[in-house]
């Protein structure tokens, strides 16, 4: 059995509200790299998604999400093909949203620069 610790929110009590994305605590992480979100978004889009189970539960129970094998195939986070580890899970999920609202952006960017090219071209309506 894992024990996980958690920090007491008593001892957040003295700290500011909100910390710097540089501030961290120290020993608490150690960043390895960069991440292409557009490439993990085309991973999630390829990712077989369905329902499913754990054998032990009733018939009538159903789960949504990637197999964990399929998940260790696509992005091999977590030692083993078993389980998805939530912190995982979140952070793939908020790479892809910031992924889609960077390419918004520039859908957005481009269909303003079509429409001003179209307003130029096109004849004073009367």
């Amino acid at each position: 059995m894992r024990i996980f610790h958690r920090r007491s929110r008593a001892a957040d009590r003295g700290a500011p509200a909100r910390r710097s994305a540089g501030a961290r605590e120290s020993g608490a992480v150690a960043p390895v790299g960069a991440v292409n979100g557009y490439a993990v978004l085309e991973a999630v889009a390829a990712l077989p998604v369905s329902t499913w189970r754990y054998l032990w539960e009733p018939e009538d129970v159903r789960h949504l999400g990637p197999m964990a094998q399929d998940w260790h195939a696509a992005f091999g986070f977590n030692q083993d093909d078993t389980t998805i580890p939530v912190v995982d899970g979140l952070g793939v999920a908020l790479v892809c949203v910031q992924a889609l609202h960077r390419r918004v952006e520039e859908l957005t960017a481009e269909v303003d620069r079509l429409r001003e090219a179209e307003s130029a071209h096109a004849p004073d309506a009367v």
